[in-house]
């Protein structure tokens, strides 16, 4: 019998973590988080602006149990995550990291809606060592649609929400920031997207990106602004190799992660391929 010890040896499974809720600590605030642990690929979950973790449930159901799905609600958002004097662009970025340290993932599946597909790209470009794949619905499409005027008319609409807000609060349905707060997010985003801004983020992205699209119009925009955002996309899958579009879908923005959730479930599933 050869008792030669075999140079081809089986890795060691992961290690299953186990399933937890709770806070995050990160700057001067603290996020509520959930991880469903398991031995999973870990998919990290980023929310629409002002959206909560719940949007992602029809997603992660897809998915089921073979994967490790850590959501979170960012800074003022949702029933618990805490108020902060950051809520930059940037801020959501290093909540990312924040999020992953804590739980203990050094590299995960990167998946945003709307303006997390914004924080995805980001994450993704800056720090691909730590990205295993990257899913972008609805979002991180370079345009020009914000100028001057459009900043007023930002400004004036979350000005006149500010008497409402405070009505809504309790029920996690809105942040617990200012109007002028949410507004200034949303002017933010305006400047982040712009092609030149945005299109160097995703030409340096080298981990397998995917977009999922959806079709029509949605609240906010007029007439076809939103498809000739998102036929945008053409020279950005054109320029870099790394990026596809997985799917574009029949629903609107506000409905994709409802109507459509296979499609972005079919998109995590591409980029760990």
């Amino acid at each position: 019998m050869d008792t030669t010890p075999s140079l081809l040896t089986e890795a060691p499974a992961p290690a299953a973590a186990e399933p937890w809720s709770g806070m995050v600590p990160v700057d001067d605030t603290a996020l509520a988080a959930t991880d469903t642990g398991g031995a999973g690929t870990p998919v990290v979950y980023l929310n629409g602006q002002f959206a909560t973790q719940g949007y992602w449930r029809r997603v992660t159901a897809e998915l089921g149990a073979d994967w490790r799905h850590i959501t979170y609600d960012e800074r003022a958002r949702g029933r618990k995550s805490r108020r902060s004097a950051d809520y930059s662009f940037e801020a959501s970025v290093r909540d990312v990291h924040a999020v992953l340290d804590a739980r203990g993932v050094e590299r995960a599946v990167v998946v945003g809606w709307s303006y997390g597909a914004f924080v995805a790209a980001h994450f993704a470009e800056r720090n691909p060592g730590r990205t295993a794949g990257v899913v972008m619905v609805e979002g991180a499409q370079p345009y020009d649609w914000l100028d001057e005027a459009m900043e007023r008319r930002i400004r004036t609409m979350f000005g006149r929400l500010g008497y409402v807000l405070p009505l809504l609060r309790p029920t996690g349905l809105t942040p617990r920031m200012t109007g002028r707060q949410m507004a200034e997010c949303n002017i933010e985003l305006g400047r982040l997207a712009r092609a030149a801004v945005l299109g160097p983020v995703l030409d340096r992205i080298t981990v397998p990106a995917r977009y999922v699209v959806a079709s029509g119009t949605s609240l906010g925009s007029k007439g076809d602004e939103q498809e000739r955002i998102r036929a945008g996309l053409t020279a950005v899958t054109e320029r870099n190799p790394h990026i596809k579009i997985s799917a574009k879908v029949a629903s609107n923005h506000g409905a994709i992660l409802k109507k459509d959730f296979a499609a972005v479930a079919d998109a995590v599933r591409d980029v760990r391929a």
